[in-house]
């Protein structure tokens, strides 16, 4: 399916492994020319090179989300070398591990990044001809307090995003620019959280996945077509929305 997105100027973090190399991947494949970020710089570069395989433009920066002041440049360095921003995909997150500094971390990697993000792409996107687009990543674990949730910082950081991603959608509406989220169930891919517990914790891991009416977990390309869809025109008049993809994990209407 052509999503009308060859040519799109796409930034995307926490592009170079599971979720985020698939969003990166998705794009180019219709065409699109990416700015990735990720905090290893072998992996990103790894990941850079088949994105230029597959005929991007691609712009690669190892970058720290939690380096807040470097956020701003990296999105102006995008717009410089794309010619402008049409999408922003924010990725990046402090994961759910119940560590001592779990709410101060939930804050520098899944919350100050967005702001710092959106708040330095908002003139860029605002100039695109084609309509500007965010799409959050978001989880489950915002929409429900059973495991793999829990009283943890992770759900609740990102029930804030949610929240803050919808309201700028009706804030940013009436200049074009369109804001929505994607929420993923739980997604395995080799090294990923998901499947150190299942070889870690397989008792947990089983208890999980016997909750999912489809019978496994999700996988980094089925959440990556989701946010690709969001972002581009087939979905012109779709804003302030959360859209889950997680097989019919969670109980709800």
């Amino acid at each position: 399916m052509d999503l009308g997105l060859s040519g799109a100027r796409v930034v995307v973090t926490g592009a170079s492994r599971g979720i985020g190399r698939a969003i990166a991947e998705v794009f180019a494949a219709e065409g699109a020319d990416l700015a990735i970020c990720a905090r290893g710089a072998e992996a990103l570069a790894e990941a850079a090179d088949g994105l230029r395989e597959q005929g991007a433009r691609v712009l690669a920066r190892s970058l720290d989300v939690t380096d807040h002041g470097a956020l701003p440049g990296f999105v102006e360095e995008a717009a410089a070398e794309l010619g402008g921003l049409d999408v922003l995909v924010s990725n990046v997150s402090g994961g759910s591990a119940a560590t001592p500094d779990q709410w101060e971390r939930g804050y520098n990697t899944d919350l100050l990044p967005f702001l710092r993000l959106t708040e330095a792409a908002e003139p860029h996107l605002k100039a695109s001809e084609r309509g500007g687009a965010v799409v959050l990543v978001s989880t489950t674990s915002a929409l429900h307090v059973t495991p793999p949730a829990g009283p943890r910082s992770y759900g609740a950081v990102k029930a804030a995003l949610n929240h803050h991603a919808s309201s700028l959608a009706r804030a940013w509406a009436p200049e074009g620019v369109r804001v929505n989220t994607v929420s993923p169930g739980p997604v395995e891919f080799p090294g990923g959280g998901w499947a150190r517990r299942r070889e870690n914790d397989p008792e947990f891991y089983e208890g999980i996945r016997s909750r999912i009416p489809s019978g496994r977990l999700g996988r980094p390309e089925e959440i990556a077509r989701a946010v690709v869809f969001l972002a581009g025109p087939a979905a012109s008049f779709i804003t302030g929305q959360n859209l889950v993809v997680d097989g019919g994990f969670l109980d709800r209407v």
